[in-house]
C-alpha cells in the first residue's frame, strides 16, 4: 500500500479564527472534575499536554450573526465585534439549499469557514443550520416530537410539504418509536426539517439489533461514522466530541426510549474528559478532541456513512459542530467516514 499524504491539522493556530477553548455547562464541569479528581476505575484521565494539542490550536471558523451582505463582502457580528470577509467567486453558502452568499439575510446565524490562503476570505458559510436526531415520541401530521436522549431534550421538527417527499424516501416510518435524523433550518422553537441526514434503520428504537460478537481485544483505532450535533448547551465554537460508550460508573444516564444497551459499534468504555484522536478519512484531517458529553442516540444507529466510500456500521463519535467543520466535514451531508484512536 502506498504511503498516504500527511494529514492536515484541523486545529492549526491562525489569526482571525474564533474558537471557544473550553465547553461550558455540564461538559465543562465534567472536564474540571476529571482534572481535579483524576480517573476512577475503568476511566481514562485526560493528560494536560494532550488537552493542549486538542484545544489550544484554533480552527479557521468564525461564528456570528449577519449584519450585511453584498456580492463581494459579508459583515457579521461576533463576540469579538464586527468582522468583514471577502466573498470570492468560489464562496458557497447553505441556507436550506446551496446558494450564493449574497442571498443570505441580515439576522441569519452563521458559521463561516475561512479560506486556507486568507484569513479575510470566506470559503463556506452555513446559515441557521440545525439538526434533530433521536426517537420519535409524538406525531401530528408533519409535526414530530423527538427525544434526543440524556444529552439533549425533546425537540420539535416540522416537515414542510416541499421536503416531505425527500425525507420520506429515506425515512418512510415517521411514527412514534422509530429513529429519525433530520437536518434543516433552526427556528426559535422548532426545526424546519429539510434534509434526511441518513437512511432510517428498519427497526424500532427498542429493537436495535445485537452487535456481532467478535473475538479478541478491542483495537485502539475504530472506524465508523462521525456525526455532529447542534451547540444548544455549548459555546458555538467549542471543540469536543460526544462518545457512544460512556463508562456506566459515570452515571451519564444514557438510557433512550427505555433502552440502555451498549453501542452497536464495538467500543471501549471511556469517561468524560478522555481524549480521542478523530480523523476524517474523506478530507484527511485529524485532531485530538476531549470527550465532552454522552452520545446516547448514536448507540441506536447501525447505519453507514457514504461520504467517501462506505464506512463500517455504527456511529463512533458525535462531534460538536465546530469540530465537525474544523475536520473538513460538510454539515448538510450529516456525517463523514471516520477513524478514532483512543488516548492518542
Amino acid at each position: 500500500m502506498s504511503a498516504a499524504p500527511a494529514p492536515e491539522g484541523c486545529c492549526d493556530r491562525r489569526d482571525g479564527a474564533q474558537h471557544a477553548a473550553f465547553p461550558v455547562g455540564p461538559a465543562r464541569r465534567h472536564l474540571l472534575k476529571a482534572a481535579v479528581l483524576g480517573a476512577g476505575p475503568g476511566r481514562q484521565q485526560a493528560q494536560p499536554d494532550a488537552m493542549g494539542e486538542g484545544i489550544e490550536r484554533l480552527p479557521r471558523t468564525v461564528w456570528g450573526t449577519v449584519i450585511d451582505v453584498s456580492p463581494q463582502v459579508l459583515v457579521i457580528d461576533t463576540p469579538d465585534g464586527e468582522q468583514r470577509f471577502t466573498l470570492t467567486a468560489d464562496a458557497i453558502a447553505w441556507r436550506g439549499v446551496q446558494l450564493e452568499p449574497a442571498y443570505l439575510h441580515p439576522g441569519d446565524r452563521v458559521a463561516v469557514r475561512l479560506q486556507e490562503s486568507s484569513r479575510q476570505a470566506a470559503d463556506r458559510i452555513w446559515a441557521n443550520i440545525g439538526r434533530v436526531t433521536g426517537v420519535i415520541t409524538e406525531r401530528a401530521g408533519t409535526r414530530l416530537v423527538v427525544d434526543e436522549g440524556a444529552s439533549g431534550s425533546r425537540q420539535v421538527v416540522v416537515i414542510k410539504p416541499r421536503a416531505l417527499g425527500r425525507i420520506q424516501v429515506r425515512f418512510p416510518t415517521l411514527e412514534p418509536g422509530y429513529l429519525v435524523d433530520i437536518i434543516g433550518l433552526r427556528g426559535d422553537s422548532e426545526l424546519d426539517g429539510l434534509v434526511p441526514a441518513t437512511s432510517q434503520p428498519a427497526y424500532a428504537a427498542h429493537s436495535v439489533p445485537t452487535p456481532p460478537l467478535l473475538n479478541g481485544r478491542i483495537h485502539d483505532s475504530i472506524s465508523g461514522s462521525a456525526t455532529w450535533h447542534e451547540p444548544r448547551d455549548e459555546v458555538p465554537g467549542v471543540m469536543g466530541a460526544g462518545y457512544p460508550a460512556i463508562d456506566p460508573d459515570a452515571h451519564c444516564a444514557e438510557d433512550v426510549a427505555g433502552r440502555s444497551s451498549a453501542s452497536y459499534a464495538r467500543m471501549p468504555y471511556l469517561s468524560i474528559g478522555s481524549m480521542l484522536r478523530v480523523r476524517n478519512e474523506c478530507a484527511r484531517r485529524e485532531c485530538l478532541l476531549p470527550v465532552t458529553r454522552c452520545a446516547p442516540v448514536a448507540r441506536l444507529f447501525n447505519d453507514r456513512c457514504v461520504t467517501c466510500g462506505t464506512s463500517p456500521r455504527g456511529r463512533i463519535a458525535d462531534l460538536s459542530l465546530a469540530s465537525f467543520i474544523a475536520l473538513g466535514g460538510e454539515p448538510e451531508r450529516g456525517c463523514f467516514n471516520a477513524t478514532i484512536t483512543v488516548g492518542a
